[in-house]
């Protein structure tokens, strides 16, 4: 019998980020961003809470990995 994946509760924190591999980190973060707008827009306050948490574990994790990333020019606002 397979498990059908459910939102993540606050007393439910997640996987720590520094213990994932920098694929599994990338697709979590894919995960998120691709369910953002959703949550927001239809998510209950605790599931949009969770998702602010969670968003902000990861993208600090994979900033502390990649410190020097590559930054595009061509997304530089005038006097960034």
């Amino acid at each position: 019998m397979s498990q059908t994946p459910h939102a993540l509760t606050e007393d439910e924190p997640g996987i720590d980020p520094a213990t994932l591999s920098d694929d599994d980190l990338i697709r979590e973060l894919h995960s998120l961003h691709r369910t953002r707008l959703d949550t927001l827009r239809h998510g209950p306050d605790a599931a949009l809470n969770n998702h602010l948490r969670r968003t902000a574990e990861l993208e600090s994790e994979y900033l502390t990995r990649h410190p020097g990333r590559e930054v595009d020019q061509g997304r530089l606002t005038q006097g960034s």
